[in-house]
């Protein structure tokens, strides 16, 4: 099963009581002609020619250096690395995603502006890896949440499907029209790990807020209090209310089982991925490429500027400890090379750093998500902590159960965010 490269996660709670679990290599322990890198990328079959591609690349500059890639489980792996940081003994070069995790450690990684400063110009994503101004990590993919929306669905409840919804109210009457003429819901949800919340606020949100507040937003000037933003979780309290969603939606899992709803048709549409899985290339292996659309947050305020909201979304960066930093640094570059990243796209369908890279025989979908990258702008949820994005998710699951009202939820928020 692919595991999930979602680039906010919530840390798994407590520490293992050692690294013994978090198999061999350590640079405390590697040879000084032997790099250690840890990630939960390596051990999938769609990123084998990738990590060839990158090997290969290392190889031609630094031919005696041995690099040993240990993949780690996904769901273990931030309690790993966080075990590793405490202890100061760890891999030379680690796995992120972008936003909160990364910058959530930045006192146990080494800032690499001194040596990408070339590749600055060549590969995009870069604010997700940056923290206080500084580079901690080289984006590998771009990660970002487009709605896909399925055209037969549309077609079947008499909809055109090229022309999808441009306001709020335009899209709930469209899914009104789906109910009544398939067996579709119109979202698919899964909230069970509380990551809905996090692709809703970011798929959904550029149809609300204004575009100042938008920007002031992600430069951590956040009123969580505004009309709009409140609004925002209206929206999502709205969709449980008026049967948007799937049943049992906060007991529903986004990886992978809400993707499933999707790509078998028995939902109409999706906030899903860019890049890894629950993506252009991940639904065409089960709906016919021409059946898979892509359009922006509908609006639900009139001044909102829909946007394509998305940032770097994996990215290796260098240890604090480790003894041979130029080495890992250029083994870093290497995972960001060209051909690396060539191959990235090609097997696995990755929107990848490099935006030089030819995609144009990725189909209409992919076209579409690689349109607005341009002009898109980082994605609402990863500039929270993940202090604010644990809270948010067990609040988003009490919003949808009427447990906790909206008000309730933005004043808990107001808090941790502040503390975060």
């Amino acid at each position: 099963m692919k595991r999930p490269a979602l680039w906010s996660v919530v840390l798994v709670a407590g520490l293992l009581s050692g690294c013994g679990s978090a198999g061999s290599g350590s640079s405390s322990d590697a040879a000084d002609d032997k790099l250690v890198v840890w990630d939960w990328k390596s051990g999938e079959e769609t990123a084998a020619s990738y990590i060839e591609q990158a090997k290969a690349d290392f190889a031609e500059l630094h031919p005696d250096v041995e690099v040993e890639f240990v993949a780690q489980p996904f769901d273990q792996y931030y309690t790993l690395l966080g075990t590793a940081m405490q202890s100061g003994k760890g891999p030379d070069v680690m796995l992120f995603n972008g936003g909160g995790q990364l910058r959530d450690r930045t006192d146990a990684l080494l800032p690499l502006d001194d040596y990408v400063a070339e590749d600055r110009k060549r590969l995009a994503g870069w604010e997700a890896f940056t923290a206080e101004g500084k580079v901690y990590a080289a984006p590998v993919t771009l990660q970002g949440h487009p709605i896909y929306y399925n055209k037969a669905l549309y077609e079947e409840a008499g909809l055109d499907p090229e022309q999808p919804a441009s306001t709020w109210r335009e899209f709930v009457d469209d899914c009104e029209a789906i109910a009544e003429a398939t067996e579709a819901s119109c979202l698919s949800l899964g909230n069970k790990e509380g990551f809905g919340i996090q692709f809703f606020l970011s798929g959904l949100g550029p149809g609300v807020l204004s575009p100042q507040e938008y920007d002031d937003w992600i430069a951590g000037d956040r009123d969580w209090n505004s009309p709009r933003v409140r609004r925002i979780f209206e929206l999502w309290k709205e969709t449980g209310t008026a049967g948007m969603n799937n049943e049992g939606a906060s007991s529903t899992l986004l990886f992978n089982d809400a993707f499933a709803l999707f790509q078998s048709g028995k939902a109409a549409h999706i906030v899903g991925l860019m890049s890894d899985v629950g993506h252009w290339k991940d639904f065409s292996e089960f709906l016919d490429e021409a059946e898979i659309g892509v359009m922006q947050a509908p609006r639900a305020e009139a001044d909102a500027e829909p946007v394509l909201p998305y940032d770097g979304g994996i990215g290796y960066g260098v240890a604090e400890w480790t003894k041979k930093p130029d080495l890992a640094a250029d083994l870093v570059r290497s995972l960001t090379s060209k051909n690396a990243l060539s191959a990235f796209y090609a097997d696995a369908g990755a929107v990848v750093s490099d935006t030089t890279i030819d995609v144009s025989g990725g189909g209409q979908a992919l076209g579409a998500i690689v349109s607005e990258i341009e002009t898109g702008k980082p994605a609402l949820h990863v500039a929270l902590s993940s202090k604010t994005l644990e809270l948010m998710g067990r609040l988003s699951q009490q919003i949808l159960s009427g447990s906790t009202s909206v008000d309730d939820a933005l004043k808990q928020l107001v808090d941790s965010d502040r503390k975060g």
